[in-house]
């Protein structure tokens, strides 16, 4: 990736929002397409657009230090890199299962340096951020530090 890429100014808010939405749509036409095959897995999977969407607004928040928008942004990268531990483009938004672990281990992290409110206040989700975050991580902490991108938030979070 070239410094001129970096230097593109953000999408608009309205096509933030279009993205999210999109992406929201696409993941629940696939949890819908798979009953019972997908599990509790789905339940996961749901989560990844608005996972997503919190990190990118954790980015944009000004109280949120440097050492910290490192981590985001890794998690970030994550979610956009072509290949990862479990790739989308082979598996569709199945693949998002790993980048909801690692996105939820950067969360957290955060959250252990701020006021939760600090981050609360950009979850665009429909359940409650904080308890979203406790189930994942119960079920998904030991499986991020084996991951490439949880080795690399560990990295940036010490």
């Amino acid at each position: 990736m070239d410094n001129e890429y970096l230097k593109k100014p953000m999408p608009s808010e309205e096509k933030q929002n279009d993205f999210y939405q999109k992406l929201r749509t696409k993941v629940q036409k696939w949890v819908d397409s798979k009953p019972g095959v997908v599990g509790t897995v789905s339940g996961y999977v749901l989560f990844a657009p608005d996972l997503f969407h919190l990190l990118t607004r954790m980015m944009l928040d000004s109280r949120i230090d440097a050492k910290s928008k490192a981590a985001v942004g890794a998690g970030i990268m994550y979610f956009i890199a072509p290949i990862d531990f479990l790739p989308e483009i082979l598996i569709g938004p199945g693949g998002f299962l790993d980048d909801v672990v690692v996105a939820v281990f950067v969360i957290n992290t955060v959250l252990n340096k701020f006021p939760k409110e600090v981050i609360t206040e950009h979850w665009a989700g429909d359940e409650d951020l904080l308890e979203l975050l406790k189930k994942v991580s119960n079920s998904g902490n030991k499986y991020v530090s084996k991951l490439p991108a949880g080795r690399l938030v560990k990295r940036f979070t010490k």
